[in-house]
């Protein structure tokens, strides 16, 4: 992309696009612009007819006309009849910016196109509550498995999840394993108790105690592990062998054993003949069972917990708001009628229904539910305000600007859940190896058996079979499938809690290899709000003719800079005119006429292209670009009529942060579109000593594309338009949340809050992430490593042990659990 460079006095216009975040189009608070409409609008089909309208969040809301969730608060998406709403991550977003004074012009497109639904058949024994229409369930080990109905992963069989998780906390899968577990563990303790001691007590003789056992089983077997045998079923139909494969094989092949063992053991030879009769291993087809039971029972209370950080989001959003009425009465309504443009009363102590601005009163808000900022934020009349956060002590009066599934938390909860459903690159070996773990476990369990029952002790294919159904059960695919995946939704939930959205696992994984940050200034160092510096006017004209000239001409422009110059004319109350044929110059300034005068108001470039010269100023010039100040001539009809200097404030966070990158071993550049000496002048305070200026964003992706040749891993933070570009060519692009939607567009992180501080905090929670996730890789492989040889009774001639299958099943249980709970650390890990 060729633009042109970016000088001194740098503007563009506030993207009027949207992020591409769940199933809206949605804008950021902190800017000026229209609202984004929800992204149903952009898929085929919808018409008037035959329409109702249902949450993206919580589809089982539904109603005939358009209003809010009343539950979370999203504006209702239509759904005409026949037709599923598209994926959580289906909506596409775009954004383009208009050219003012000194910054580049750029585009930015976001798509995300949803997989295709795979079919997978429902568990049968599960009984889940009907899917509302709308839902859209995937797998937590394959997230490119999404179907519209609840089931099982055609892959691993895991029970489907919701895209989003509902406040309720019902999981159907966890009521009906408890249940199995708690109505069966009474027959499983009693049959193991006969197989323990009921030879020993000699209660009755072996045969009687055989069918004894075999009429307790039954139901453990048959109705317990019902959904094992079905899922074990399913992986063999769609030829993707897992965990409930092994499981299916083992527990079914003890208990068929072990039946034809009771109803018919004069088929057998005298080789499976131990204690004068064949053995019986009902017990441990029981145990199994009751022991997988209470393993899948842990693993889901525990996947529970991992996406606690978007319950505790969705249930930040109040469930009324309270209504100034067009006759100055007040009335509290349910959220969902509250309008754009409204005037709400917060009252002390209350939380903020929509996003909106102040109109009337002072208070200090908490913000950090959302952004991670701990103090309070003064806000005062003309400020803006985010939904769902507290109002501490004042009374304010706000007007609504977004609702529903356009405020900032509807777009934070759906980037998360995003993210969360993203794959880690460190994932991709744990997958090629459990392509191949399932039918490798099998041919291990076929070799134990034989091995064993040609050349182990007598009765050698007793010995065989109890190794076999070993190996069978021990091995774990579900372990190396959870190794990254819990740790990514713990991590992006943390993150979320404090102001950084991470917009997949790949970010969280590569921001930790990052050791070169290039930072733009205006926005991201700066406060990114402008304001009027002084006038310096040429010789025949006075401060407030070029002041209120400049002002009007600048009507016309959207740029910060310009808004501040016009802010300070109307302060002053100067009479503005109606500027007519305004034209902006890429990256150099604006054009038009005032009063019937051709008037230029822009950097030395432009000055440059209407011929005239700013010598007499460009001493006054150079003394403000070097106190950090933007500087901007203006011509009038031909001659100089003056400069005009406005400055961007540092933000107070930014040294700081600095001082915390850099202890952190990152090198810090600065390269911006402003002015070199300005830039220099911003740098020598903060303590940078890498500064570029006047650069455009060619020039960016040059410096980028340098610094990665160099062998550098590059991560870039800003928040404009001009960004773009570098903001997707680095390997890890930061944007400010206060910025504009195509840099977050083009960004793998975003910070709500558009503090610096946020991207160590950011990095601080990838390099534990990524130590979690290493953490989990190692302990899935030793354990499955370790675990499947001695299951297979490769210690027995060195120490005459053998491995139970109950033992077995414990430790298979147990291990998806361990890695859960290790994932879960991060929750209250130090970052």
């Amino acid at each position: 992309m060729s633009q042109p460079p970016e000088k001194t006095p740098a503007r563009d216009t506030p993207a009027q696009g949207a992020l591409p975040l769940g199933n809206t189009a949605l804008e950021t608070h902190g800017h000026g612009g229209r609202a984004g409409e929800p992204a149903a609008k952009d898929w085929p089909g919808a018409t008037p007819a035959g329409v109702v309208y249902t949450c993206p969040m919580h589809p089982e809301v539904r109603q005939d006309h358009l209003g809010a969730c009343p539950k979370c608060g999203m504006t209702l998406q239509p759904v005409p009849a026949g037709q599923t709403p598209p994926e959580a991550s289906g909506a596409s977003g775009s954004a383009a910016g208009h050219h003012h004074h000194g910054h580049e012009r750029g585009h930015g497109h976001g798509h995300a196109q949803a997989p295709q639904a795979v079919p997978a058949a429902a568990d049968p024994a599960q009984s889940p509550k009907p899917a509302a229409p709308g839902t859209i369930y995937t797998c937590p080990m394959h997230p490119q498995i999404r179907q519209d109905h609840p089931g099982n992963c055609p892959i691993c069989g895991m029970t489907l999840e919701p895209l989003l998780p509902d406040l309720d906390d019902d999981n159907p899968e966890l009521r009906d394993f408890s249940r199995r577990f708690w109505w069966t563990l009474p027959l499983t303790l009693v049959v193991l108790a006969l197989a323990m001691f009921g030879e020993r007590l000699h209660l009755m003789d072996m045969a009687t105690q055989s069918w004894l056992e075999l009429v307790l089983a039954l139901p453990i077997v048959l109705w317990a592990g019902w959904p094992f045998f079905s899922r074990g079923w399913q992986s063999v139909v769609h030829r993707s062998p897992n965990m409930w494969t092994l499981i299916g094989l083992g527990t079914g092949a003890a208990f068929v054993y072990s039946v034809v063992a009771t109803t018919a053991p004069e088929i057998f030879p005298a080789s499976f003949i131990s204690m004068g009769r064949v053995g019986v291993y009902f017990e441990a087809a029981a145990v199994i069972i009751s022991l997988t039971l209470l393993g899948q029972v842990l693993e889901l209370k525990a996947r529970s917990q991992t996406s606690a950080a978007i319950k505790s989001l969705l249930g930040l959003a109040p469930k009324t708001a309270r209504r100034i009425g067009a006759d100055g009465s007040e009335e509290d309504v349910p959220l969902t009628h509250v309008h754009v443009g409204d005037l709400l009363r917060v009252r002390p102590g209350e939380k903020v229904p929509a996003d909106g601005v102040v109109v009337e009163g002072a208070s200090s808000v908490d913000e950090s539910m959302l952004t991670g900022e701990p103090l309070p934020v003064s806000k005062r009349e003309g400020d803006k305000v985010i939904g769902a956060t507290l109002n501490t002590n004042g009374a304010l009066v706000i007007r609504s600007e977004r609702i529903g599934s356009e405020t900032v938390l509807s777009q934070i909860v759906q980037m998360v859940a995003q993210a969360q459903r993203s794959k880690a690159p460190m994932q991709r070996m744990a997958d090629v190896v459990a392509g191949y773990f399932v039918m490798v476990v099998v041919a291990i369990a076929i070799a134990t058996f034989f091995i064993w029952g040609f050349f182990g002790p007598q009765p050698s294919w007793v010995f065989g079979l109890i190794n076999a159904v070993s190996v069978l059960i021990i091995a774990c695919p579900c372990a190396l499938g959870l190794a990254t995946p819990m740790s990514i939704m713990v991590a992006t939930g943390r993150g979320a809690t404090q102001g950084v959205l991470f917009r997949d696992a790949a970010a969280i994984e590569n921001l930790r290899r990052v050791d070169t940050l290039v930072i733009d200034k205006t926005g991201t160092l700066t406060e990114g709000r402008p304001a009027f510096d002084r006038v310096v006017p040429a010789e025949g004209f006075t401060s407030e003719e070029v002041l209120r000239l400049a002002a009007s001409l600048d009507q016309g422009s959207e740029h910060p800079l310009a808004d501040a110059i016009v802010q300070a004319a109307r302060t002053q109350g100067l009479a503005l005119s109606k500027p007519e044929n305004f034209e902006s110059g890429s990256g150099i300034g604006v054009r038009g006429q005032v009063e019937g005068q051709p008037l230029a108001l822009g950097n030395t470039v432009l000055m440059e292209q209407v011929g005239v010269a700013v010598g007499p100023l460009m001493q006054q010039a150079e003394s403000l670009r070097s106190e950090g100040a933007s500087v901007m001539y203006l011509a009038v009809g031909g001659r100089l009529a003056g400069l005009l200097a406005v400055s961007d404030p540092v933000k107070a966070s930014t040294p700081e942060a600095l001082a915390a990158l850099k202890a952190a071993g990152l090198r810090v550049i600065m390269a911006t579109g402003d002015g070199l000496t300005t830039a220099k002048s911003v740098g020598a305070r903060l303590g940078i000593d890498e500064v570029h200026g006047e650069v455009k964003p060619a020039d960016k992706l040059t410096l980028i594309e340098r610094l990665q040749k160099e062998g550098r891993v590059v991560a870039m933070a800003g928040d404009g338009i001009n960004d773009a570009p570098a903001l997707a060519k680095a390997d890890v692009g930061i944007a400010m949340g206060t910025g504009t939607d195509v840099a977050m567009n083009s960004a793998q992180i975003t910070l709500v809050k558009g503090d610096l501080r946020g991207i160590a905090t950011a990095r601080g929670l990838s390099v534990g992430t990524v130590r979690n996730m290493k953490e989990n890789l190692v302990f899935a492989f030793l354990y499955n490593g370790l675990g499947i040889p001695v299951a297979a009774g490769v210690l027995y001639p060195f120490t005459g042990w053998l491995l139970s299958p109950l033992i077995a099943a414990l430790a298979m249980s147990l291990s998806s659990t361990s890695v859960v709970g290790n994932a879960l650390r991060l929750r209250r890990s130090k970052v």
